[in-house]
């Protein structure tokens, strides 16, 4: 695994949780294909991924915390992550450990894919 594709990655992270969404959409390929984890279904491109986040940034405080890389198949790069998800008043909703799976190209994440036990 590419230490540069670990690297993007952990400061995305860092990003999203500081919900510092430019930040994390100039990490993507303009037309990244990214899970709707929350609605449902895909979105397609940084607008999209955008407007899902402000929505859901609405009502929810996620926090996720790398903790583990390692290479997939295909290329791709595996990340155990720690979701922990609160409701505006402070409610816990999830605290679990699940895996993202990316895949890059020219040097951007060009997909993400939600793995849950």
């Amino acid at each position: 695994m590419p230490a540069t594709e670990q690297s993007r990655l952990e400061t995305m992270y860092e990003a999203f949780n500081r919900r510092d969404i430019e930040a994390v959409l100039a990490a993507m390929h303009p037309d990244v294909d990214w899970p709707n984890g929350w609605e449902g279904g895909r979105l397609q491109g940084r607008d999209a991924v955008r407007d899902y986040w402000i929505r859901q940034w609405a009502v929810l405080d996620p926090i996720v915390e790398p903790v583990g890389f390692h290479a997939g198949e295909q290329g791709s790069l595996i990340v155990d992550v720690h979701s922990v998800v609160h409701d505006k008043e402070g409610k816990l909703l999830a605290d679990s450990t699940i895996q993202h799976v990316y895949r890059f190209g020219d040097g951007l994440v060009r997909s993400m894919e939600i793995v849950k036990d």
